[in-house]
């Protein structure tokens, strides 16, 4: 009996922890691409470049996705399939002249929603472009918070990694 009440004080306790865990993630970080903000914004908002630089979509080869719309566009979507990422979906919201805003979307291992942005900057001569993608989101209750700490670790150095990628690409 005695391990009951301990083994539901250990719940009770990591519970309240949980509660008193941030609600919210935000990541950004940036890098300077010598390429002028047109043509990165154009690799960003063309879903059929987003396996290219995508440190996610690289992870799993088995990846099935599916591009819709038009590039560029409201709406233009990537949405995938996979084992180890899921199932979700990244829907251009906006964009305009520097700014980029898409809706991220996971199905599955648990439904959630985000905000991806991205601010486009030139830089030095002007044929380099500061870029600075960042996002943000709920983290649900209980499990998210508990694993928020890592979750945001993890997120940092992909979005570091996909950075680069994007900076190979455009420069290579």
């Amino acid at each position: 009996m005695i391990v009951v009440y301990i083994l539901a004080a250990l719940i009770v306790i990591l519970l309240i922890i949980a509660a008193l865990m941030p609600k919210i993630y935000n990541v950004e970080k940036n890098i300077i691409i010598k390429c002028s903000v047109t043509d990165v914004m154009n690799r960003i908002s063309d879903m059929n470049y987003y396996s290219q630089w995508n440190p996610w979509q690289q992870s799993d080869p088995t990846t099935k996705s599916t591009i819709t719309g038009t590039p560029g566009t409201t709406g233009h979507k990537y949405a995938w399939e996979g084992k180890k990422v899921g199932v979700g979906s990244l829907t251009l919201l906006s964009m305009n002249h520097k700014h980029i805003h898409f809706e991220l979307e996971f199905l599955k291992p648990w439904k959630s929603k985000a905000k991806d942005n991205w601010l486009f900057e030139p830089w030095g001569d002007h044929n380099e472009t500061k870029v600075t993608w960042q996002n943000s989101g709920n983290l649900p209750w209980p499990i998210a918070r508990l694993i928020g700490p890592m979750l945001n670790k993890n997120l940092n150095q992909q979005f570091e990694q996909g950075l680069n990628n994007l900076k190979k690409m455009c420069e290579g």
